[in-house]
């Protein structure tokens, strides 16, 4: 058999099937050990399988590594993967590290790793791709790029200097923000803060708001003040608030206080609303009309990208003001309605009588009923003067609804294929 070769990062994401082409999941990682001699020798590989689980699969099970996809034996083990003592992931360990040269040419960083298929069947590391400090003090100037194998160079860091995760950040930015945040989470603590740190304030935002609130509080105390401040901007407010209602009040203060004014002042008016009442689920943002505002003009508001799905199946007309707290709520109006109507067609006349909101102290298991009674994936939510205050979203009631672990999935049964590792 000859030597074969496949780079992690282009590993990363690809679909792991079995023997009869189903697919099993698709992979986040290489694992290797560490050998005083040789190169780390893969001893397997992390594997993202339905329910956002990350579990172990031994290289042992697999029959085939390709660049677009990886072949098991099907028999693989569904406990969730731990990292044992000695073992080092390639991704989120690896790349972005700095390494130095044996040759005394210097410092370069890890942009990727190459694992190679010997003639025995075994997987080592093999060449690793570098990048070294740019020799211009230009901004847009990068530094050469080289190939090297494991044994040119040497892993010893000076005292006190951080390993960079821009690489590892890079191969993170087409995740969506639920995966993000998974893999995030099974970083060793310390990397995680440095992916983190190296992260746009909105990307980090996002995984946060796929995260357990413990986990958030966690990253954001350990950010400092400012930057946390800065990420609950980001976040939407009802995120926002979930996350801050976990914190002493003087911690809260402080940062409400290093929060945009306008951001804050949503954030504060959530934060009156207990945590199991319709008011502490809602968001304070949905999109509000005039009754004289036409089809048109709401279908253009639904077409934003940044607006949540949920958000985006219904308007509600109100009277003046027409930011949370509204005036006198009049009705809603549901997107598949106004498909049903010519675009210059006023709001006020085709709105659903049928859709009743519901107070902002209602419980927790009243809007669920609500949404389930009425098939809605949302529904108004109003101030005893019936000023539309939010609306209430059906993943936020999932959310509240499935058990504090559920992101873990360390609940769940687990499946009929096991193996060993």
């Amino acid at each position: 058999m000859s030597t074969q070769r496949v780079f992690v990062a282009r590993l990363s994401g690809c679909g792991v099937f079995d023997p009869s082409g189903d697919r099993l999941g698709k992979v986040r990682d290489v694992v290797v050990i560490y050998r005083k001699d040789d190169p780390p020798r893969v001893i397997g590989l992390v594997v993202e399988i339905p329910g956002r689980r990350n579990v172990f699969v031994s290289i042992g099970r697999v029959t085939s590594i390709q660049t677009g996809q990886v072949i098991t034996t099907g028999l693989i083990n569904v406990r969730r993967f731990h990292q044992r003592g000695g073992e080092v992931r390639v991704m989120a360990e690896l790349v972005g590290r700095r390494v130095y040269l044996r040759d005394g040419s210097g410092s370069a960083i890890i942009e990727d790793v190459a694992i190679e298929r010997n003639r025995l069947g075994e997987w080592d590391i093999g060449q690793l791709f570098l990048r070294k400090p740019k020799s211009s003090a230009s901004p847009f100037a990068k530094g050469a790029t080289v190939f090297s194998s494991w044994r040119d160079v040497r892993e010893s860091q000076a005292t006190g200097e951080a390993q960079s995760a821009e690489q590892l950040v890079a191969s993170y930015s087409e995740l969506k923000a639920a995966d993000l945040a998974n893999t995030l989470l099974d970083l060793p603590n310390e990397r995680l803060l440095e992916v983190v740190e190296e992260l746009p304030d909105a990307r980090v935002a996002d995984a946060l708001e796929e995260m357990p609130e413990e986990e958030q509080v966690t990253i954001l105390e350990a950010l400092g003040d400012e930057r946390a401040a800065d990420i609950l901007d980001a976040m939407e407010p009802d995120d926002a608030a979930d996350v801050l209602a976990q914190l002493p009040e003087q911690q809260r203060e402080g940062l409400l206080g290093l929060m945009e004014p306008e951001e804050a002042e949503d954030v504060r008016e959530l934060l009156k609303y207990g945590s199991e009442t319709a008011g502490g689920l809602m968001t304070n943002d949905p999109i509000v009309l005039p009754a004289d505002a036409t089809v048109a003009e709401a279908l253009a508001l639904i077409r934003r990208h940044e607006l949540h799905p949920a958000l985006a199946a219904a308007v509600y007309v109100t009277l003046p003001p027409y930011e949370t707290p509204t005036g006198r709520l009049l009705g809603t109006v549901h997107f598949q309605r106004m498909l049903r109507y010519p675009p210059h067609e006023r709001l006020g006349a085709i709105i659903d009588e049928t859709v009743d909101p519901i107070p902002a102290t209602a419980s927790a298991a009243e809007v669920a009923r609500t949404l389930a009674s009425y098939n809605l994936v949302a529904v108004p939510v109003i101030d005893a003067a019936h000023h539309l205050v939010g609306a209430v979203t059906v993943d936020d009631v999932l959310d509240h609804l499935l058990p504090d672990d559920w992101r873990s999935q360390d609940h769940e049964p687990e499946p009929h294929a096991a193996g060993t590792r």
